[in-house]
């Protein structure tokens, strides 16, 4: 009798169990097998995004982002809930407001986002600084269209949202979107204004940031490479068209 290649392959399918058979296929065509130490395991090694060992990996991110667009956040700047990253990357500044759905942050404006129309005045501001809030957005739609409308004609929007990080425990978290789908959003929401997107991380910073890793536990070479398919945090920037 005649035993064929597939017949083989199945027999030693059974044999080995599909454990060793997907470890024996690796090795056959030259695939690294995976070596987990103590990352094989249900729950990460930090349930506070890595903030109990260092700096948690999305906050990189959001750094780099701000940096690249510290230019723009100068003059009258609204920022949601407190004013760090305005101190922090502002330059000129004028005034330093925030904006906040709690009155315990003691903003200067106590308001829903998605409804500031009689809160929060038309073209205050020449930037709007929405660092890691998009995701708690309900009404995501009306949130980017207000937040618009407090900008100047030439101001800047600047939001940074979470991809692949954990949700947070005490807050609702509603969105984790694509960087296709901000596009989408901005030219729903933003559709006369310049519009510029952008993702970061890659599949080593998303593992890290899924267990809680922290920034100094990994290399600057290692975080700064780009893999669009493994988003950390995407950066959204606007700039509202000069009427």
């Amino acid at each position: 009798m005649t035993v064929t290649m597939s017949t083989t392959r199945r027999l030693a399918s059974q044999w080995l169990g599909p454990k060793w058979t997907t470890r024996a296929r690796c090795l056959m065509r030259g695939r690294p097998l995976p070596r987990w130490g103590n990352l094989r395991r249900t729950a990460p090694l930090s349930t506070e995004f890595g903030g109990d060992r260092g700096t948690p990996i999305d906050r990189y991110y959001v750094d780099d982002f701000l940096r690249r667009h510290r230019s723009s956040i100068r003059g009258r700047v609204l920022e949601i809930q407190g004013s760090g990253y305005t101190r922090r990357f502002g330059h000129d500044l004028i005034a330093c407001d925030t904006l906040d759905i709690s009155a315990r942050f003691a903003p200067t404006y106590t308001c829903d986002l998605a409804h500031a129309e009689h809160v929060v005045p038309d073209n205050a501001y020449d930037c709007f600084l929405l660092p890691n809030t998009a995701q708690h957005l309900r009404e995501i739609d009306r949130a980017l269209v207000n937040a618009r409308r407090v900008v100047r004609p030439g101001g800047v929007i600047l939001v940074t949202a979470a991809a692949f990080v954990p949700l947070i425990a005490d807050a609702p978290d509603y969105w984790r979107v694509t960087p296709d789908g901000w596009r989408e959003l901005a030219a729903r929401c933003w559709p006369d204004d310049e519009a510029e997107i952008v993702g970061y991380g890659n599949c080593l910073a998303a593992i890290a940031a899924l267990h809680g890793i922290a920034v100094e536990e990994l290399t600057p070479a290692e975080l700064d490479v780009c893999d669009p398919r493994y988003p950390v945090l995407i950066g959204i920037m606007c700039r509202k068209r000069d009427q």
